[in-house]
């Protein structure tokens, strides 16, 4: 007799990753004109770091919305410390959306878009919140085997693991 096997759809099935990665570079490359500009003193790498961060926090608004959805809605079958590291990452992911946009709006009104010492702390600290989302993506990834070839099968008491073959 054969038995079906159900595996569960986690969050990084939900939304394509190359979408989450998107988001990350456009607001790593943010702070990168913004320690230009500081170097340089050119007034046009301020701008570009501006519309990079609002650009990497729309897009980001958008793919975190998706992955807190499918997170929201995604089976227990993923084990509860997947489940809570999960909810640690989205969370850290939405409190760099948060610095970054925080970022964006302290530049706002600023002739050329020029940051503020607290305009560019907020980004360097959602870069660093960043870092430590990455970390927790690795973990995920990884350590707890959600990644690309692996998936959570339903009925097996809640652990991740490798999908069996039914």
């Amino acid at each position: 007799m054969r038995r079906r096997v159900r595996t569960a759809r986690t969050a990084r099935h939900a939304v394509p990753p190359n979408l989450t990665a998107f988001p990350f570079g456009l607001l790593t490359t943010a702070v990168g004109f913004d320690v230009l500009h500081l170097l340089t003193g050119r007034a046009d790498f301020a701008v570009t770091a501006a519309h990079l961060i609002a650009a990497g926090v729309l897009l980001g608004s958008v793919t975190a919305a998706g992955r807190w959805l499918a997170w929201l809605l995604a089976p227990d079958a993923l084990g509860e410390r997947v489940r809570r590291i999960s909810l640690l990452y989205r969370t850290t992911n939405t409190v760099v959306l948060l610095l970054f946009g925080t970022s964006w709006l302290l530049r706002q009104g600023h002739q050329d878009w020029l940051p503020t010492w607290s305009a560019l702390g907020a980004a360097w600290a959602g870069l660093l919140t960043a870092g430590f989302g990455g970390w927790l993506a690795g973990e995920l990834a990884e350590r707890l085997s959600t990644g690309g070839e692996h998936r959570a099968v339903v009925g097996t008491g809640g652990t991740a693991g490798p999908a069996t073959a039914p």
